[in-house]
């Protein structure tokens, strides 16, 4: 439909759209408000006494692709994108068997494209004993085509429709509104042109079209079904479920409909609900339906075994297995892996698992009250979201989490326990906060280790705890802490910091900058850690016996001006390395950058650079014809020479060397 310049009608639109299939057929109005009940299958080429859509492509979208090579649809439209004439409805039949294409030519009627100036009709006075009645052209929020006209009366749909969307007129004055607007538009051939789109992988169109037969045939099971399969097309799997629940509700004993609800509930994970659908009598489905059902919960026991256990690995495997068995858009699934990897200590894997978790639309709710892992199953999405925020150390929003999965489900033990210990963590952890600001550091620690009591796997309270003990001067307490901290969540930056700053008031200057080298890499900005980590080193340098002359921390790469300079900059104690380049050459602009950040990076090592154009004193001497070239001196001894290094190569030889 155009949209461009005036808002269009798209119920009334739906003339233009059809009007190639009626072209070339001289159906009467009667005959087609008859309903075709020898509507072919779209899938597997059975053919269905109701007319709707059949087959399992809502399990798996991409079985249309199968159907793209078919041969029993038509195509509407010619390669050149050519259409035939619009037709004309009047909104009565013309008498007889009159055909809708072709009216008696003792009618007043103007041909296709007959427009008269003004928007006046003309009138011939041919028939001057029918009563008249006025015939205007379209008010242009429709697109009709040329000629268009509409009995009775002006005025364009009262609602708009976006394309795709359920129709607003649907229901109610709107869908009373399209019925008037196109009395003998039959909802059969409606259908049929959504069931052509949905053939064709256009679930969308499919859905439109799916939505004006709904609104010109409100109780048709058929077109709530067929529209539950585009909505599982497009993705929508919860509206999906609420519209084939409309369509049995219309007709108990639609079979085509619990079939489809069966194959909906399995892909939610909902054993229980698809098995009652599945086992509707009279319904016949296949036994490879029965045992996807059957694996599907041999796997959420075996889930649900290893969890009340705390065999998590079991968990993680069995949920895995659920998920590839069809139930591959279950929210509880997708959390209950999220919460196997956090009790694994595997936090950045449970967060991606939960950026994963299926969202159902919130018009959807499906069967609330369905039950994972004995709660319910929208109480379980809480229950594992305050456990994710808690090992983060989000102590409030872990409470707000937990005390949702209460309001869900407030009678079920697991909940009020989790939230019972989420409570009483966040009291501990702030007032363990409260007495660390007041410098109350002994009285810190031991409110710290009430929270720990109840949750033993917090690192943030470990790592709290440790900078108590930091403070008090108990730095091997602290470093314990920072290690179990460690264990649980191994990027934690903060519980890195203060091992390295105990490992250096204990003078362990190997273990604080191996540390600090970890932290550099989280880090690579922080100025604070560059220095100390440069400290570090120096330290450790002096530890094992080294002379250490003129290091300072920080500085720029030193530009070499001429021989001399050069011969007394490498023959400084220590480590330096020398980038010979040009300033014309493409390789030297792109690595120079890098240069820089590595002279940051290693502080202890000294960056010098000469342009061999500018020196080529110090170019000769150095016998440099190809830049960039890289040479490391020792103690005023040369120990390597690279020659267009890649960045991981120069940075793995200047690590080297900065020991």
């Amino acid at each position: 439909m155009s949209h461009s310049g005036k808002s269009n009608c798209s119920e009334l639109g739906l003339i233009d759209s059809l009007n190639e299939r009626f072209a070339d057929s001289s159906l009467s109005c009667e005959a087609n408000n008859k309903p075709d009940f020898r509507e072919l299958d779209l899938v597997g080429g059975r053919r269905s006494d109701s007319g709707e859509l059949s087959g399992s492509s809502e399990s798996s979208p991409t079985a249309v692709e199968s159907l793209r090579s078919g041969k029993n649809f038509k195509t509407t439209r010619s390669d050149s994108g050519s259409s035939t004439p619009p037709l004309i409805y009047s909104g009565s039949s013309y008498g007889g068997g009159s055909s809708v294409n072709s009216p008696p030519p003792s009618l007043n009627v103007l041909p296709t494209g007959n427009i008269c100036p003004s928007g006046k009709i003309l009138k011939s006075g041919l028939t001057p004993n029918r009563r008249e009645r006025s015939d205007i052209l379209g008010s242009g929020m429709g697109n009709y085509g040329h000629g268009s006209i509409i009995r009775g009366g002006g005025g364009g749909c009262p609602v708009k429709c976006e394309p795709g969307s359920p129709a607003k007129c649907g229901g109610g004055g709107g869908g009373e509104f399209m019925r008037r607007a196109m009395p003998n538009v039959d909802p059969e051939e409606v259908k049929r042109a959504g069931n052509e789109q949905y053939k064709r992988g256009h679930f969308a169109e499919a859905l439109s079209l799916y939505d004006k037969a709904i609104a010109l045939s409100p109780g048709n099971a058929a077109y709530r079904s067929n529209r539950a399969a585009a909505l599982t097309g497009l993705g929508r799997v919860g509206e999906a479920v609420k519209e084939c629940e409309e369509a049995v509700r219309l007709d108990p004993n639609y079979g085509r409909a619990h079939q489809r609800l069966a194959s909906l509930f399995l892909r939610l994970g909902q054993v229980e609900n698809a098995r009652r659908h599945l086992t509707f009598p009279g319904l016949n489905p296949g036994l490879s339906e029965f045992q996807k059902l059957q694996a599907l919960e041999k796997h959420l026991n075996k889930c649900t075994d290893g969890r009340r256990i705390g065999d998590w690995k079991s968990v993680l495997r069995e949920g895995d297995a659920a998920i590839a068995c069809g139930a591959d858009h279950c929210p509880q699934l997708a959390m209950c892996r999220a919460e196997a990897l956090l009790k694994l200590h595997q936090f950045d894997e449970a967060e991606l698992s939960l950026q994963s978790v299926p969202k159902l639309e919130p018009t959807a709710k499906v069967c609330s009250q369905t039950r994972f892992f004995g709660m319910l199953s929208d109480a379980y999405l809480h229950f594992v979201r305050a456990q994710y925020e808690m090992a983060l150390g989000r102590f409030e929003n872990a409470v707000t989490a937990a005390e949702k999965a209460g309001q869900v489900d407030a009678r079920n033990v697991e909940v009020a326990v989790l939230i019972n210990n989420v409570r009483l963590v966040a009291r501990a952890r702030a007032r363990g906060n409260d007495l660390f600001k007041s410098e109350r550091f002994t009285e810190a620690c031991s409110a710290y280790g009430e929270g720990l009591k109840l949750d033993p796997s917090n690192s943030v309270l470990y790592c709290n705890r440790a900078a108590c003990w930091f403070k008090l001067g108990m730095w091997e307490k602290s470093i314990e802490d920072c290690n179990q901290a460690l264990n649980i969540q191994p990027s934690y930056t903060k519980a890195l910091l203060r091992r390295a700053a105990s490992n250096n008031k204990l003078e362990r200057w190997e273990d604080a900058v191996q540390d600090y080298e970890l932290l550099r890499k989280e880090l690579p900005y922080d100025n604070e850690v560059a220095e100390s980590l440069f400290h570090a080193q120096v330290a450790l340098k002096k530890s094992r016996g080294e002379e250490v002359y003129n290091l300072k921390f920080g500085g720029e790469v030193e530009e070499v001006s001429g021989l001399g300079h050069f011969r007394a900059a490498v023959s400084l104690p220590g480590v330096s390395v020398v980038h010979f380049k040009a300033n014309s050459n493409s390789q030297c602009k792109q690595i120079s950058p890098f240069v820089d950040t590595l002279c940051g990076r290693y502080p202890s090592i000294n960056f010098l650079k000469v342009d061999i154009e500018d020196s080529p004193a110090v170019a000769n001497m150095e016998n440099v014809r190809i830049v960039p070239t890289f040479k490391i001196y020792k103690n005023g001894n040369r120990v390597k020479e690279i020659i267009c290094p890649s960045r991981e190569m120069l940075e793995h030889s200047v690590k080297h060397y900065s020991f």
